[in-house]
């Protein structure tokens, strides 16, 4: 049973990232609007301060993701799902939408990281532990994203409705992620920074519970 399931998220993980390699079109889209934002920042504040810096990061990091995952689920009309319902279970469907949007959202989250860094300056002092936790940030967002996607899916206005959605279900957490990477900017190590950590991993683990437990109920309607 476990090597049937994995055998699917594996199966239908392979055919989204072959559509992505064949069509591209969304990753050059937002590689374009991670750059043209950074370099449009760059023009009006040249290189600003670490607490710019990063509030901006968080800021892109946001809308690059609804852009990035917004397709998961609105891309896929109703006979393809119709086709999915009848060689794949819900749960094996929504873990694969799931961890394709999170490795494309890792790799977006490292580009991004990257342009930051030649525009705006290396305002990070502790590179490491600020990529680690942009990534485990990224990878929260395209959590959050794909459940609300797939809820949103079975509604007209899809894409405003995520949005509407999503905001007020992710503020906490970008605000949880900007005060957790204002570590790598210090000298000393902040208070109570694991326990902040534990949190942001345990809101992820919760996103994926959730959307194992309620995406069956949206699959069979």
């Amino acid at each position: 049973m476990a090597s049937t399931s994995f055998k699917h998220i594996a199966t239908l993980f392979k055919k989204d990232l072959l559509l992505e390699v064949r069509q591209q079109y969304t990753f050059y889209g937002i590689l374009l609007y991670i750059a043209s934002t950074t370099f449009v920042v760059y023009l009006t504040l040249g290189q600003p301060e670490y607490e710019t810096w990063n509030a901006l990061f968080w800021v892109v990091q946001l809308f690059v993701c609804i852009n990035a995952v917004a397709k998961s689920f609105l891309a896929e009309s109703r006979g393809r799902m119709l086709y999915f319902y009848s060689i794949a279970g819900a749960r094996d469907f929504v873990l694969s939408k799931l961890l394709f949007n999170a490795v494309l959202m890792l790799l977006m989250t490292a580009l991004s990281l990257v342009v930051f860094t030649l525009f705006l300056g290396d305002a990070v002092e502790k590179f490491l532990p600020y990529l680690g936790i942009s990534l485990l940030g990224g990878m929260g967002l395209s959590f959050v994203f794909t459940f609300l996607a797939a809820i949103a899916a079975k509604a007209q206005q899809q894409a405003a409705l995520m949005a509407i959605m999503g905001f007020p279900v992710v503020i906490p957490e970008l605000l949880l992620l900007s005060k957790v990477s204002k570590i790598a900017f210090a000298d000393v190590v902040q208070a109570g920074l694991w326990q902040m950590l534990l949190l942001l991993v345990a809101f992820d683990i919760m996103v994926i519970i959730l959307s194992i437990i309620l995406f069956p109920f949206l699959w069979k309607d």
